[in-house]
């Protein structure tokens, strides 16, 4: 896959779950929730510093998940289009 289409489907992320938090991503509740689910103790009070290194250090997982969650929402808009249609 093409490294910009990579990117913009982690920036399309990131603007959704983020929302109200964008400039403080380490204060939102659902990215909080996230990040613990995702690493556990490691994630216990997030800081500015912590959420960037732990996303630095794991970036390659949290690229999968980015990609898995765009196909999630790829295949809901299909299933919407498909029942909508017939």
């Amino acid at each position: 896959m093409v490294q910009s289409t990579k990117m913009f489907r982690t920036l399309r992320y990131y603007w959704i779950v983020a929302r109200g938090y964008r400039f403080q991503p380490w204060n939102s509740p659902y990215l909080r929730w996230r990040f613990e689910t995702f690493l556990g103790r490691e994630a216990d009070n997030l800081t500015p510093a912590k959420f960037f290194r732990l996303s630095w250090k794991y970036r390659d997982r949290l690229k999968n998940f980015v990609d898995w969650a765009a196909a999630r929402r790829r295949a809901q808009r299909h299933a919407r289009t498909f029942f909508v249609s017939h």
